[in-house]
């Protein structure tokens, strides 16, 4: 079997074939740190979180590199409207957006290189461009000179003639550019900002040229995958694109990958629309475990449908999964059962067909289910045969393996439930004194064996939203 990756320059699967074999750069265009990273954001990093997750799964030696943009428009902005100076606002949610990525299970990259520790660099590259024939100044800005590169739009597949003036990064009022279509690659110094020295007079770096020289400096002027989400394809990673072959001559993204967009309840995300959601909102009420587990859900680059019932959902399959590891840790605890490879080797099969078909996040997530329902089948089986915890001990094996895979069920299940339970609760509204009374009413109609008594506080728990378990150890209860 080979990956096939869905490459969006060809618009079509192709088989993945690293440029140095058995290694692979890959590179995630990050956040731009003026505010709360929203669920858009856990979207696209969970999906290259996977991605990256699954090259490893597959043997190959990965250096994966997802920048943080500390200088904006925005950032300036937001800056002087709190206060605080432009370090003290990237540097909080530089921290934030890490907070947020470790909750949801989102590995650190191995470079997270900032715009701003990375000038010279920049400044260097867009000096090869204008040397090179592709680039000029007015003003003291920097163009891209799109007429120069024959192969703009070839990612996007859009046609020049249709596209308006006025896209991201351009002057507006009196023309200024050759083109209205060319691009900023240096803005020179308004009063008041943050500037830099450079050869056309002090100033900052452009959005695009960002990317393109830090891509160039960790992982060389050809790497394997570029990723990002959707609505990065143009203008950015079109612009990128031209850059960096203006200043190398090659093309230097093998792959392009792209993750679509999410939607809440049917409709685009939007601060104007009121239906924007961070994505610690989101991790407050729903565990982070479920957040993730609901992305996973539709393939990378299919869009994704947000709404309440989908993310509860995404949580109940989240906690079976860790009752079902639960359940095997306390029958393996006494009983130590060996983990059969040779079954093993058959699950491995199986999940990296579906892996393999351009990272099929939800064929395997199917596939973690099965495993979980047959190690939940072990637990069920009745006598004490030795080969029941060598099957328990497998299954469990096979949980924990597929979800790595998928950046799943690794957390300790005991604290995951009672974490998933406190917000279960704290959604319901239930009291959990109410809750308590009425078991202990339910114990002492079950001590006078008054079960018709029983039964029915059993049944009104249940349609108050709570389950309850009776066993050795008491009876247990938990919100559904």
């Amino acid at each position: 079997m080979s990956l096939k990756i869905y490459n969006t320059q060809t618009r079509s699967k192709e088989t993945f074939v690293p440029l140095n074999e058995g290694k692979v750069g890959m590179y995630v265009c990050g956040v731009t740190v003026y505010d709360q990273c929203h669920i858009g954001h856990a979207r696209a990093y969970v999906s290259f979180d996977v991605v990256q997750r699954y090259l490893r799964y597959r043997g190959y030696d990965v250096t994966y590199v997802r920048n943080f943009t500390d200088i904006d428009d925005k950032i300036i902005a937001r800056a002087a409207e709190r206060g605080v100076t432009i370090n003290e606002l990237t540097d909080r949610f530089i921290k934030e957006y890490h907070e947020d990525m470790e909750a949801l299970g989102v590995a650190k990259a191995d470079v997270e290189p900032r715009v701003t520790d990375h000038v010279t660099e920049i400044i260097e590259m867009i000096t090869t461009i204008i040397n090179r024939g592709h680039g000029y100044v007015v003003n003291g800005d920097v163009y891209f000179d799109i007429e120069s590169y024959p192969q703009y739009l070839g990612l996007s597949g859009r046609k020049l003639e249709d596209m308006k003036a006025g896209a991201s990064e351009r002057v507006g009022g009196e023309k200024v550019t050759k083109h209205p279509m060319d691009f900023v690659l240096w803005k020179a110094a308004k009063p008041g900002e943050p500037a830099w020295d450079s050869p056309w007079g002090k100033g900052r770096p452009g959005w695009h040229i960002e990317c393109s020289t830090m891509s160039a400096k960790y992982l060389g002027e050809v790497f394997d995958i570029h990723g990002g989400g959707a609505d990065l394809i143009f203008p950015h990673h079109e612009n990128e694109r031209a850059q960096s072959w203006a200043s190398s001559g090659k093309e230097f993204v093998r792959y392009w990958m792209h993750n679509g967009f999410v939607k809440i309840d049917d409709e685009k995300m939007s601060k104007s629309l009121g239906n924007f959601f961070t994505i610690k909102q989101v991790i407050e009420r729903y565990h982070p475990e479920s957040l993730r587990y609901f992305l996973l859900t539709t393939h990378y680059r299919s869009p994704i449908n947000f709404y309440d019932g989908a993310i509860t959902e995404a949580e109940n399959r989240v906690e079976y999964l860790y009752e079902a590891l639960a359940a095997a840790n306390a029958w393996l605890q006494n009983r130590p059962g060996k983990i059969k490879e040779e079954e093993i080797d058959t699950w491995r099969s199986r999940i990296v067909e579906v892996m393999d078909d351009d990272i099929n996040s939800a064929a395997a997530l199917g596939i973690l289910a099965t495993a979980a329902r047959a190690l939940n089948d072990a637990l069920a089986i009745k006598g004490k045969a030795p080969e029941k915890s060598d099957q328990i001990a497998t299954m469990a094996a096979v949980v924990k393996e597929i979800g790595n895979i998928l950046g799943l069920s690794q957390r300790d299940p005991s604290e995951t439930l009672a974490e998933i339970q406190a917000r279960k609760l704290a959604r319901s509204g239930l009291d959990p004194a109410r809750i308590e009374a009425k078991l202990e009413e339910r114990a002492q109609a079950r001590q006078a064996k008054d079960f018709a008594k029983s039964d029915a506080i059993r049944d009104e728990l249940l349609a108050m939203g709570v389950s309850i378990m009776d066993g050795p150890d008491g009876t247990r209860w938990k919100v559904v």
